[in-house]
């Protein structure tokens, strides 16, 4: 596995003892203070929640839809991927105290024969959790501010939210029956109306209504205050690449900074530092486009693939930094620039080692600054693409696994901040159930942590620029994780990609989209281009 530096660490988590806001109180065990939110939901009884069963207690179903049973109405739904007769319903969604969110699901087994754990694929995967029981997996995707934002985690629990055994709230999903779960997490920045909703089971649901009225939790629950107890903050960096036509580089937007990786097979002749005529035209994009930034520090880094001894990395990487800063310094128009420029060698690589592409895009010099302010918008005039050679509207046909299959893409969505959402659908049309491995063999495979759909390719028609997968990056012991932004393949969801003949599966991917364009094309796995508008 393949990890990044700790100064492109991306995860917030600042533990902070938020000052009360006044909401009425219920005292409840496990996860520290429980306040009431909104109206009062107390069980009939007006005793706590059933406390946490014994260790090692026998896995029990949910209890069955019918009297009192949810019936909110859905302001919005998905379903898994992994398991289609998982449904998941937000029927909450409220602001508190302007800066906390409580999200409320409803979980349904809608298939006809099998019980479903709802524990397992609703579990946040970026960190250890030590056992599968809680909803930790709730999240909002602040879009704005290029954040993937999950439930706060008190000192005492992996997270404010809901919990299979302290909450008594069973193991399994019966066919036909619901489950309301919850999590209270940070509120999206910048006070929006409504926001994208995202859970580890499905599509993320965009456009959820966020409402300022006082929570209404179902009856007999209570939502635990945030205010209550210090709390920490998880909060991860979405980082967007992008790469030019002629691989010249690779720019990476994590919402502050721009990281542009320059191709050291461009800039420089083997083993050598000194910058080659064609590196002129790459660098003078780069200084163009810190000339429109309004950040004083530039930091110039020299990395090295894994080929050589470190003894040849470490030196040629700093001379490769210092040519680039100097030729850099030569070509910005504005004053007040500061440089700073070193040479990792080989220990920061961005992609595996293990082949010939990884170790090309390993080849690089890094150079980072303040992301520009974005221009303004210019009117979508992006022409159209060339029609796909095989592919009827946002339909297109391959096979895999010896089984013809069919893709459709469904959606293609703007979001704030110029992120957008790809959704898309693929049915076996075979006769034999078939994995589609075709989905993960992405170049980029061995720079997420785990396995995912992320052979996805987004290109702008204007400029042929290329858009690769969004990456959640978090903070590990030893540098940084990425995760794909996009449908996973592993762990529990392990099989997602194996399907049944006759059946369809949903799948989805973060990207950033290029500013006013109106269409995109889009390169799924081995199926041909289509071009797809941005709605």
């Amino acid at each position: 596995m393949v990890r990044k530096p700790a100064s492109l660490a991306a995860v917030t988590m600042a533990t902070v003892m938020l000052t009360s806001c006044g909401l009425t109180g219920v005292p409840q065990g496990g996860g520290g203070e429980e306040r009431q939110f909104g109206p009062a939901a107390a069980s009939p009884t007006g005793s706590a929640p059933t406390s946490q069963p014994a260790p090692g207690a026998t896995a029990t179903a949910s209890s069955p839809t019918g009297a009192g049973a949810d019936t909110r109405p859905a302001l919005a739904s998905t379903q898994s991927t992994h398991t289609p007769a998982y449904k998941v319903e937000v029927v909450g969604l409220n602001r508190v105290a302007g800066k906390h969110l409580v999200v409320q699901l409803r979980l349904s087994n809608t298939g006809t024969s099998e019980n479903i754990s709802w524990t397992g694929e609703l579990g946040d995967n970026t960190r250890p959790l030590g056992e599968i029981r809680w909803a930790s997996g709730i999240g909002v995707l602040d879009a704005a501010a290029r954040r993937w934002l999950l439930p706060y985690k008190p000192a005492d629990s992996p997270c404010l939210c809901s919990d299979e055994r302290r909450d008594d709230l069973g193991y399994f999903i019966e066919p036909g029956e619901s489950l309301p779960v919850y999590a209270v997490l940070p509120a999206p920045s910048g006070n929006p109306a409504t926001t994208t909703v995202v859970t580890p089971l499905g599509p993320p649901m965009m456009d959820v209504p966020i409402s300022d009225e006082p929570v209404t939790p179902p009856a007999g629950q209570t939502f635990p205050d945030p205010e209550a107890q210090p709390v920490t903050v998880i909060s991860h960096r979405i980082m967007t690449p992008s790469e030019s036509p002629d691989r010249s580089e690779e720019t990476t937007d994590d919402g502050e900074d721009l990281h542009v990786n320059l191709s050291s097979d461009v800039l420089f002749a083997l083993n050598r530092a000194d910058l080659t005529p064609r590196s002129r035209a790459v660098l003078t994009r780069t200084a163009k486009l810190i000339d429109t930034s309004e950040g004083a520090t530039i930091t110039v880094e020299g990395h090295a693939d894994s080929s050589g001894t470190d003894a040849i990395n470490d030196p040629l990487s700093q001379r490769r930094a210092q040519a680039v800063q100097r030729a850099l310094s030569g070509l910005l128009t504005r004053t007040g620039v500061r440089f700073q420029a070193k040479g990792y060698g080989s220990r920061r690589p961005l992609y595996g080692n293990e082949d010939e592409e990884g170790r090309r895009r390993n080849r690089r010099v890094t150079v980072t600054f303040a992301k520009p302010r974005p221009a303004e918008t210019r009117p979508a005039t992006t022409p159209e693409a060339d029609p796909a050679p095989s592919g009827r509207g946002l339909t297109a046909r391959g096979k895999d696994d010896g089984q013809p299959f069919t893709l459709e893409v469904t959606s293609l969505r703007r979001l704030p901040g110029d992120l957008g959402v790809l959704t898309y659908k693929i049915t076996n049309d075979g006769d034999a159930e078939a994995w589609h491995h075709e989905l993960n063999r992405s170049a980029e495979w061995m720079s997420y942590k785990y396995q995912a759909a992320g052979n996805v390719r987004l290109t702008d028609p204007a400029t042929r620029r290329q858009y690769l997968p969004g990456r959640i990056v978090v903070q590990a012991d030893d540098g940084t994780d990425a995760y794909c932004a996009c449908t996973e393949l592993a762990g529990v969801r392990v099989g997602t990609e194996k399907i049944a003949p006759g059946r369809t599966k949903e799948f989805w991917s973060l990207f950033a989209l290029p500013a006013g364009a109106s269409s995109a094309q889009v390169k799924i796995a081995q199926y041909p281009p289509l071009r797809v508008p941005i709605r």
